[in-house]
């Protein structure tokens, strides 16, 4: 049986241009057989569980169960499951072993379990545009980190000076804050503009505050992995050597932000109401090892010796520690034709990849979970048009983004603004793959109680 290779950036013949499914996949689909995204979705009438996207179908793995019987170590059960919890617990040879056998199920001239037993292929193959998705887990916890070195370096000019920019702490170590997991969101689903403390202009040497309806609301393009594998012991950590098999899938994010809020907030601790309001991640979940033929470099840097991180932070692989992403974010005004692109950027503007956010996360022996989402942080680059965030393409505000020949501007997002990100990988050898969209529209503050 043709399956993946364990080694890191290299994939078996099954992922070559030539593989290709008997289920249709539209040219430029993101649901091709290269991909097998898992999601969860519900039917009218039906409980929720957990499937597949394949071109414009979505495979119901509840149904299959059966046909999965024969991968070692998988419990099919869970699948009828209203979250992938259950299956992002078992280990990453089960995870292989799946996605092999749905990769000879789906794909052409391969087994003729599910393409030649009409009755399941009609129960079993929905409609993606007969389900609704839901969040893909439960996330028990959710961490955000502050990755990119565009970022970090353009917000540090902001509050303080280019020669201070980046913090003492910021090339040592990925920085990170726990976000509240209660208020990651499924794409669709619109966010509520927050309110909370503005600080007022000083008065000498005084400053106060107001209540008020943010002013400065911010989308953040970012990405997300779930962790996987079984939940860890308090006190246990997780190795550079270990992490890619501790690392389920990724989906797009929009860390909905409320800059003035955040201002006035933040110190000491970082952030809190700014950023506990609303997250946004796309349903489908593209699987790591579904990444692996788009493993590419950082673009800082080949290796990190200036300076080397800690012993435990190293990766060696970290030449080929990034994917070649493509991330777009766009927003759609009231009154406009159409969405209209404010970002291009790439996941390979990462200083700090995925493995080094998941060892540091644990390295303090923090328990980590099957379910557990771990963002970026906002993917900024060096071009112009390649900043992940209005806070840096309107530099705080003072200049306007023009939202393509719309005729609109934007410094910071206004209520009816709908924000869509894409991501999608192109190979040299014509295998692609993409994570659909996250999306949310911007609703008015809601009045404040009496």
């Amino acid at each position: 049986r043709l399956g993946f290779s364990v080694a890191r950036g290299r994939f078996s013949t099954m992922q070559g241009a030539g593989l290709s499914s008997w289920v249709p996949v539209p040219e430029e689909c993101d649901f091709t057989i290269h991909n097998l995204p898992y999601g969860v979705f519900s039917t009218e009438g039906c409980a929720p569980r957990c499937g597949v996207a394949i071109g414009e179908m979505v495979l119901d793995l509840a149904a299959v169960a059966a046909l999965l019987g024969d991968v070692p170590g998988l419990d099919a059960s869970c699948f009828a499951a209203p979250a992938l919890n259950r299956f992002m617990a078992h280990p990453h040879s089960v995870w292989r072993g799946t996605r092999s056998r749905l990769t000879e199920l789906l794909r052409e001239s391969g087994s003729p379990d599910l393409r030649e037993d009409v009755e399941l292929k009609a129960r079993a193959l929905v409609p993606l545009s007969a389900v609704a998705m839901l969040l893909p887990a439960e996330i028990g916890d959710y961490t955000d980190f502050y990755s990119s070195r565009a970022h970090a370096y353009n917000c540090g000019c902001m509050l303080r000076t280019p020669e201070t920019a980046l913090q003492p702490n910021w090339l040592h170590m990925p920085v990170g804050y726990h976000g509240r997991s209660s208020s990651v969101f499924v794409s669709g689903t619109n966010v509520v503009r927050p309110s909370g403390q503005l600080a007022l202009p000083p008065v000498g040497e005084k400053r106060g505050c107001e209540h008020g309806a943010c002013r400065m609301m911010d989308y953040e393009l970012e990405m997300a992995f779930f962790v996987g594998g079984p939940r860890t012991a308090p006190g246990e950590t997780i190795s550079m050597q270990e992490a890619d098999e501790r690392i389920f899938g990724m989906v797009l994010m929009n860390d909905w932000s409320a800059r003035d809020i955040q201002t006035w907030e933040m110190v000491p601790l970082g952030p809190f109401g700014s950023k506990n309001f609303a997250t946004s991640i796309s349903p489908w979940v593209v699987p790591l090892l579904a990444l692996e033929p788009f493993r590419c470099s950082p673009v800082d840097a080949q290796a990190q010796t200036d300076p080397a991180p800690l012993e435990y932070l190293r990766d060696p692989d970290y030449a080929t520690s990034a994917f070649d992403i493509r991330l777009e974010a766009s927003i759609h005004a009231p009154g406009m034709p159409k969405p209209e692109i404010v970002t291009r950027t790439n996941h390979m503007n990462l200083y700090w990849n995925v493995r080094q956010q998941l060892v540091h996360h644990a390295v303090t022996g923090c328990v980590m979970r099957p379910g557990d989402l771990l963002g970026s942080g906002t993917i900024s680059g060096e071009a112009p048009d390649s900043l992940g965030c209005l806070l840096e393409a309107s530099w705080k505000g003072t200049r306007e983004v023009a939202l393509g020949e719309s005729g609109e501007k934007r410094t910071f997002l206004l209520d009816g603004d709908t924000v869509r990100i894409t991501g999608r990988c192109v190979g040299d050898n014509g295998v692609t793959l993409g994570f659909g969209e996250v999306s949310g529209k911007v609703l008015p503050a809601r009045a404040p109680r009496a």
